[in-house]
C-alpha cells in the first residue's frame, strides 16, 4: 500500500470512529459521585466531565451529581437495582470500593454486578494533620497512638475496614498496636474529611494525597506520610516522605474509574469504551489528570475488568488477616 493510500486508510478509520461515537452519544450524560461534594469521587467525575467536553467527545457538558452514603454502596446499589440499564450513567469508583466489596458492604450485591468501564488514574493513600500540628512525623502520630490510642481522634472515609481504616490499621499493626484500640471518626470522603480536620473535630485525617493537595498548597494541613513506593515526582509533592522512608512498608494506591449498570446495552458500553480509549492517550487529558494531582493509570474494558476480580480477590485476603470476614 503506497503512503497515501495509507493515510486515506487512516483518516477514513478516524471518520469512522467520530461518526460512531456521535451516533451512540448518550442524550443526558451524567456522572455519579458516590459521596458529598468535593471529594476524590467528585474530583474524578469532574475530570472527565472537562476531559469529554475538550476532547469533543460530547457536544454537551456530562452533569455531575452526587449520592453519598456507605462509601459507594448506596450508589451501587441504587444503579443496579434501580437504574441497570441506563446507558449514560457513569458512577465513580476507587480501590475503596472494591476494598468494600471485598467484605461485603455493599449489601447483596458483588463485583460481578456492574460493567467495569475505565481507569482513569491513580492516587496513593496518606495521613495528613493540620499545619499546626505536634505531629510531625509517622513516629510521632505512633508515639502518641502507644501512649493512649483514646486520645487520637482519627478521621476515615468509613467505618472499620473501609480504605482509610486499613491505612492506619497498616501502621497500628505494624507498630504493635490493636487497630481496634483505634478511635475511629467514620466519614463520607475525602471533603468531609477535611473539613472535619480543619475544624479540629479530629486530630488525623486517613485520606489520600489528590484529596489533600488544595490544603497543603494553601498551607493548612501537612502530610506526615504518602503511602507510594518512593517520593511522588511532583515538585509540588517531592518534600512529603513516604510511609516506607520512615520505617513503614505500607504501599496503598488509590485507583479511580467509572463503572456502567449491569444491563447497559453492548452498544452504549462499547460507545463509553471508545470514548475513554481515545480519551486516555490524549496530551490533554494527562495535563488535566495532572493538574488534580493524578498519576497515570489507564485500563477499560475486560483488561480492567479482570484487574478489579483480582483486587477484590486480593483484598478479600487482607480483610481476613485484620479478622474483617470469615
Amino acid at each position: 500500500m503506497t503512503l497515501s493510500l495509507r493515510r486515506f486508510a487512516l483518516a477514513a478509520s478516524c471518520m469512522l470512529v467520530a461518526t460512531q461515537l456521535l451516533a451512540a452519544e448518550p442524550k443526558r450524560p451524567e456522572c455519579i459521585a458516590p459521596a458529598s461534594p468535593g471529594g476524590g469521587f467528585d474530583l474524578t467525575c469532574k475530570l472527565v466531565q472537562s476531559a469529554l467536553v475538550n476532547e469533543k467527545l460530547l457536544s454537551k457538558p456530562m452533569r455531575v451529581t452526587y449520592m453519598p452514603g456507605g462509601v459507594g454502596a448506596v450508589a451501587y446499589n441504587a444503579v443496579v437495582a434501580q437504574r441497570p440499564a441506563d446507558g449514560g450513567t457513569l458512577v465513580a469508583w476507587s480501590s475503596g470500593s472494591l476494598l468494600n466489596l471485598a467484605q461485603g458492604k455493599f449489601g447483596r450485591f458483588d463485583e460481578n454486578a456492574v460493567r467495569w468501564l475505565a481507569a482513569v488514574g491513580t492516587s496513593y493513600g496518606a495521613i495528613a494533620v493540620k499545619s499546626d500540628s505536634p505531629y510531625k512525623n509517622l513516629n510521632d502520630l505512633v508515639d502518641a497512638l502507644k501512649k493512649d490510642p483514646s486520645k487520637v481522634v482519627i478521621g476515615s472515609g468509613g467505618t472499620v475496614g473501609s480504605q482509610d481504616w486499613m491505612q492506619t490499621a497498616l501502621i497500628a499493626k505494624a507498630a504493635g498496636i490493636n487497630p481496634r484500640d483505634l478511635r475511629y471518626v467514620a466519614l463520607e470522603g475525602g471533603g468531609e474529611i477535611a473539613t472535619a480536620l480543619l475544624g479540629g473535630h479530629i486530630q488525623v485525617g486517613s485520606t489520600d494525597i489528590s484529596d489533600s493537595m488544595p490544603h497543603i498548597l494553601s498551607g493548612d494541613m501537612r502530610l506526615l506520610a504518602v503511602f507510594s513506593e518512593k517520593r511522588l515526582d511532583d515538585p509540588e509533592m517531592k518534600n512529603i516522605p513516604t510511609a516506607k522512608e520512615q520505617g513503614y512498608d505500607i504501599v496503598w494506591p488509590v485507583v479511580r474509574g467509572f463503572y456502567l449498570g449491569p444491563k447497559v446495552s453492548d452498544e452504549d458500553y462499547a460507545w463509553w469504551k471508545a470514548a475513554f480509549d481515545k480519551l486516555l492517550v490524549s496530551e490533554d487529558f494527562a495535563k488535566l489528570r495532572d493538574q488534580r494531582e493524578l498519576f497515570p493509570f489507564a485500563m477499560t474494558g475486560e483488561e480492567l475488568d479482570g484487574y478489579v476480580k483480582k483486587q477484590v480477590a486480593d483484598y478479600k485476603i487482607l480483610a481476613k488477616e485484620f479478622g474483617l470476614i470469615q
